[in-house]
């Protein structure tokens, strides 16, 4: 059996992380283990974050694999 996820616009967390795809704004991705990623969200839906990288590179993240995310300054 499939659950899907309903994928609400209204939350905050969703408008931050559409605002850094609109503003293509650089961001830093901290996983659950520890790991770094640094690039620009590309896309969200409601499992996933899209992260392209400097070498134009995409990397799918499930949400539950993120710890953080936050603009790079």
């Amino acid at each position: 059996m499939t659950t899907t996820r309903e994928f609400d616009t209204d939350l905050p967390s969703v408008r931050q992380i559409q605002n850094f795809i609109r503003n293509g704004q650089e961001v830093e991705l901290k996983l659950m283990t520890g790991d770094i990623l640094t690039g620009k969200a590309r896309w969200q839906d409601a499992n996933c974050l899209c992260l392209v990288d400097a070498y134009d590179q995409p990397t799918l993240i499930w949400h539950q694999a993120i710890a953080f995310i936050k603009p790079r300054v």
